[in-house]
C-alpha cells in the first residue's frame, strides 16, 4: 500500500458538510507510512468538533475496507481569514468578520447573533461578539454580563468574557437606563472605536450585532467595517420581510456577501397540545431567498424557552445544549461556517518570504 493509493482511497470519502470528496475539498493535510501504519491528518476549513470522531471513524473503515491493515486518523480544523470589501483590510487579531442584521428590530436578531456565536465556540472556534447597537445594546442581558471593561496600558478595552465568547458593548460603558442621545456620526465613531480599541484575542470570527434598520448609520458601519459575510435575520411576516430585502441590498452595495437569510419565530407550537401555528405567516424566508438567489440557513420556533434563557444571562446553546434548539442554532452556525470556508481566502496579512542568493 502507498501513499497515493491511499489518497485514491480518501477521495471515495465524501465530507458530510461539504458533499464532495476529501481530496477535492483540499482537506487531506498529510498521508505517510511509518511501520505499515498508515497516518491520515484530515484539516477542515471551518469549526466541526463535535463531528471529528465520527468522521474519523468513516475514513478509518473506508481503509480497512480497501485493504489498510492499520490506520490512524486525525480530523482537526484550521479557520483561516478570508476576504472582505475592496479597499478594507482584514483586522490583526480578528480572521473573520460576520453580521447579524435585520431591517427592523423585533425580529430577534440579537438572539440569534448570540447564539449564533456560542455555536460557533461550542464546535471549537476562537469567538468575540461586538454589541453595535449603540442606542439600545442587549449583549450584555442576553449574555449575563455587567460591568466596566478592563483597560490594557495602551488604552485598549479588554473583552468581557461570557461562556467562552469574548463581548465587546457599549452597554459595558454606560449604565442600563441612560439614553444615548446621539447622532449619527457619533454612533459611527463609537462602533469603530469599539471594533478597532478592543484587545481581541486571536478571532477566528466576530459576530457583530448590527442596529436595526437600514439607514446612514447602518450603511456607513458596512462600508468601513471589514465584512467576511452577513446573515439576515427575519420573520415569515410580510412587513419584515419587505425591510430585511432592503438590509440585503444595503450589503449587496457594499460589496459584502450574503451567507444566507434565518428565518425566526417561523412557527409556534403549543406548550399544552402540540398544535402547530404559523403566527407570522409561512414560507416567507424561502420565498426571498429563491427571489434573491441565497440559501435559507434554519427556521427557527417561537418559543418561550429561548426568551426564558436569554432573559436569564444563559442563552439556549449554552442553557440546554441538547435541546432540539440548541441542535438548530448549532445547525445554523455549521452552515454559515462553511459558506465562509467556501470564500476566497484572504493573503493581505502573510508576509512575504524574501530569498536571497548568491548571482
Amino acid at each position: 500500500m502507498s501513499v497515493d493509493s491511499i489518497k485514491n482511497i480518501l477521495k471515495t470519502v465524501m465530507d458530510p458538510n461539504l458533499g464532495v470528496d476529501l481530496v477535492s475539498a483540499r482537506e487531506v493535510k498529510a498521508v505517510r507510512l511509518d511501520d505499515g501504519v498508515a497516518h491520515v491528518d484530515i484539516e477542515l476549513g471551518y469549526p466541526a468538533r463535535s463531528q471529528f470522531d465520527a468522521m474519523a471513524q468513516t475514513i478509518s473503515a473506508a481503509l480497512a475496507s480497501a485493504g489498510v491493515a492499520s490506520a490512524r486518523v486525525t480530523v482537526s480544523s484550521k479557520i483561516v481569514a478570508h476576504t472582505v470589501q475592496r479597499g478594507l483590510k482584514v483586522l490583526p487579531q480578528v480572521k473573520n468578520i460576520l453580521a447579524v442584521s435585520s431591517g427592523k428590530g423585533g425580529v430577534g436578531k440579537s438572539t440569534v447573533a448570540a447564539n449564533l456565536a456560542l455555536a460557533l465556540v461550542a464546535e471549537g472556534a476562537r469567538v468575540g461578539v461586538l454589541d453595535a447597537d449603540i442606542y439600545g445594546p442587549s449583549q450584555p442581558t442576553l449574555l449575563g454580563v455587567h460591568g466596566k471593561p478592563d483597560v490594557t496600558e495602551d488604552k485598549r478595552l479588554v473583552p468581557k468574557l461570557a461562556h467562552g465568547l469574548q463581548v465587546a458593548s457599549m452597554g459595558f460603558l454606560v449604565g442600563p437606563e441612560q439614553p444615548m442621545v446621539w447622532r449619527g456620526p457619533m454612533v459611527t465613531q463609537a462602533m469603530n472605536q469599539l471594533l478597532h480599541q478592543t484587545a481581541w484575542d486571536d478571532l477566528d470570527y466576530l459576530v457583530i450585532d448590527m442596529p436595526p434598520g437600514t439607514g446612514d448609520i447602518q450603511l456607513t458601519l458596512a462600508q468601513q467595517v471589514p465584512v467576511t459575510g452577513a446573515i439576515i435575520v427575519t420573520t415569515p411576516q410580510d412587513l419584515a420581510l419587505a425591510d430585511a430585502i432592503k438590509g440585503l441590498r444595503m450589503f449587496e452595495k457594499v460589496g459584502v456577501p450574503i451567507l444566507g437569510v434565518v428565518e425566526n419565530m417561523a412557527v409556534h407550537v403549543c406548550s399544552q397540545c402540540g398544535h402547530t401555528e404559523h403566527m407570522f405567516g409561512q414560507g416567507g424566508a424561502q420565498k426571498m431567498a429563491q427571489r434573491y438567489g441565497m440559501e435559507v440557513l434554519g427556521a427557527l420556533p417561537l418559543d418561550r424557552r429561548i426568551r426564558e434563557q436569554t432573559d436569564g444571562g444563559v442563552p439556549t446553546v449554552v442553557a440546554a445544549p441538547e435541546s432540539d434548539l440548541a441542535q438548530l442554532f448549532g445547525q445554523i452556525a455549521r452552515q454559515v461556517a462553511i459558506r465562509v470556508a467556501q470564500t476566497a481566502k484572504d493573503r493581505s496579512l502573510k508576509v512575504p518570504v524574501v530569498e536571497v542568493s548568491a548571482s
